[in-house]
């Protein structure tokens, strides 16, 4: 318990010390922007995108720009498509469904009114399971046919009552059902998959129907203009002007699926991120410098500190220091060395020192533009206390015999 509560006063001298040298520029919109473009840059830099970071982080800033203060990355698509080089990459807004338009259907619709679909579309069989249908002659069968036609086309009368230009679907749209489509100037969309209509329903504002009954309870998709985009060789659909202003989709481009999935998953930590900061926008120096200042913090508590407490507290600093002596060491240097320089340029005033890998001495966190979000830095401080504090209250394990296994043979 004496550790324990070292630890905690040591996290919360720590917190304090950060909280107070954070620099917070919401009120200027310029500097926020770039605030936010370095903490994207600092985020992709270990990445595969280290080479692209400016571009990257530009659109992963414009794009959490948009959602103006809104955590929800859903409406943030990201679509895959190899070829090209990752520089190629860029930002569009509304929604792109990767989709070709039928054909014989209008390519080009505006002011759209879309109702998003989960329905079986396919010629309606006798849905009896095990039923056998038996008859007597040709004709019967062309009448069974018949009535099968007719009732596809009650259907598509039905969801065409509903005022709409287009539908969008999950499941297939068999050839009859489409020609009525296009007979109606009705843009018809077959096998969107189940995140794509997911998403577009809520881009879009609509809701997903899967009866057509009442035409008033269901709640249709609004976009300004459907059209049909070449991205690579391959065709894809094209909603701008969605209801849900903040909507946005990221297309990458890459040599091969690898690249592009590596591409995808760093660019999904920066956009986390930005969201974060863009809630609460205080932003600390990157580089091991915050380590470096609560370090030097809680040291100076652990002096003042009598009592078995202060060896806890001590330890603590001497744990916060690990973390630029592993950046230091990850990048082939000298930690012992570097964190000598770096603990007496911090007992200089209002130091900025880090460690800069690239040259491998220390540098000016301020000047090479790495930052960090104060919400994460404080997020690790917290749930790292409160994990060792955890370990530490464990007395002992017990631990079951593993099972045995029988001899098979």
């Amino acid at each position: 318990m004496t550790i324990i509560s070292g630890y905690r006063m040591a996290a919360e001298c720590a917190r304090n010390a950060l909280s107070q040298k954070v620099m917070d520029n919401k009120e200027d919109a310029e500097k926020f922007k770039s605030d936010l473009m370095k903490i994207a840059m600092t985020t992709l830099s270990s990445k595969i995108l280290s080479q692209d970071k400016e571009h990257f982080a530009k659109l992963a800033v414009d794009a959490v720009m948009r959602l103006k203060g809104s955590t929800n990355l859903e409406s943030i698509q990201i679509i895959k498509k190899a070829g090209g080089s990752l520089k190629d990459s860029f930002l569009d807004e509304g929604f792109i469904l990767d989709k070709k338009i039928g054909i014989g259907q209008p390519k080009r619709i505006e002011n759209a009114k879309i109702l998003v679909a989960n329905t079986a579309m396919d010629t309606d069989k006798v849905k009896i399971y095990g039923a056998r249908v038996r008859v007597d002659s040709m004709s019967r069968v062309a009448q069974i046919e018949g009535a099968e036609k007719e009732k596809m086309r009650e259907k598509v009368q039905k969801i065409i009552g509903h005022g709409i230009n287009c539908f969008v679907n999950r499941q297939l749209i068999y050839n009859f059902p489409e020609e009525l489509f296009a007979d109606a100037g009705v843009l018809a969309i077959e096998h969107a998959d189940f995140d794509g209509i997911e998403r577009l329903a809520l881009v879009t504002g609509g809701e997903i129907a899967s009866t057509f009954d009442n035409p008033e309870s269901v709640k249709l998709g609004h976009c300004k203009l459907i059209e049909e985009i070449m991205i690579g060789e391959d065709k894809l659909i094209h909603f701008s002007g969605v209801e849900m202003g903040q909507a946005c989709t990221i297309v990458l481009r890459g040599a091969s699926f690898h690249v592009l999935d590596e591409a995808e998953r760093s660019l999904h930590d920066a956009l986390c991120v930005l969201s974060q900061t863009v809630i609460d926008s205080r932003v600390l120096l990157g580089g091991g410098w915050p380590e470096m200042v609560m370090a030097k913090e809680v040291d100076e508590l652990a002096r003042k500190t009598p009592g078995k407490k202060s060896h806890a507290i001590e330890a603590f600093s001497r744990a916060l220091i690990s973390i630029p002596t592993t950046i230091a060491d990850n990048a082939g240097l000298d930690s012992a060395e570097l964190i000598a320089q770096l603990r007496a340029e911090h007992h200089k005033e209002e130091s900025h020192a880090g460690i800069d890998v690239i040259s491998g001495s220390v540098g000016d966190m301020a000047e090479l533009g790495i930052s960090e979000a104060f919400k994460v830095k404080q997020a690790v401080l917290l749930s790292a206390t409160e994990a060792a504090e955890m370990i530490l209250r464990v007395d002992e394990i017990i631990t079951c015999a593993p099972r045995r296994r029988e001899d098979r043979m």
